[in-house]
């Protein structure tokens, strides 16, 4: 039992949810998912959680495992060539998950989600979180690019831009 990570979900900063991801945050990445997904063929998924729940977390559950049941649940893996990419933040424990479908898998390095991962981080421990999430987009985004561009035609949105705040 990791009594560190049970007192951050407790007492930690998740109750600032609201003022460092407000509405206008999450409308500014709705706006930059869908930009990106014009010019890819890829579904990115944006979920932000306050915390976990402390007995979940004293049963051992990870920021990784919940956003990979995230993951699941929303479906994210249910998408056209298997191309979807799950941005997941943890505010209590400070932490950024990236969860990318099979069809992802097999072209980007995991290094490359890394590094997203790790410019979102520094930019949230500046307090920048509005500049961080959105870098965090963008940088997915560049990826699916690259590795499932689009052709140019209007796609189905097979999921929704806005972010899933829990």
């Amino acid at each position: 039992m990791d009594i560190r990570r049970i007192g951050q979900n407790l007492f930690g900063e998740w109750f600032r949810l609201g003022r460092v991801f407000p509405p206008d945050v999450l409308d500014a990445v709705m706006q930059g998912v869908a930009d990106g997904e014009r010019r890819h063929r890829g579904e990115l998924r944006v979920a932000i959680e306050s915390r976990l729940p402390a007995m979940a977390v004293a049963q051992g559950l990870t920021a990784r495992d919940r956003a990979a049941m995230l993951f699941a649940h929303l479906r994210v893996w249910d998408t056209d060539d298997n191309c979807g990419v799950l941005l997941y933040v943890l505010l209590a424990e400070h932490r950024i998950e990236i969860v990318a479908d099979r069809g992802i898998v097999n072209r980007v390095a995991q290094d490359e989600w890394h590094a997203i991962a790790a410019h979102m981080r520094e930019a949230f421990a500046a307090g920048r979180f509005r500049d961080g999430l959105l870098t965090g987009v963008e940088e997915a985004g560049e990826l699916l690019a690259t590795h499932f561009p689009g052709d140019g035609t209007p796609r189905e949105n097979q999921l929704p831009d806005r972010p899933l705040v829990l």
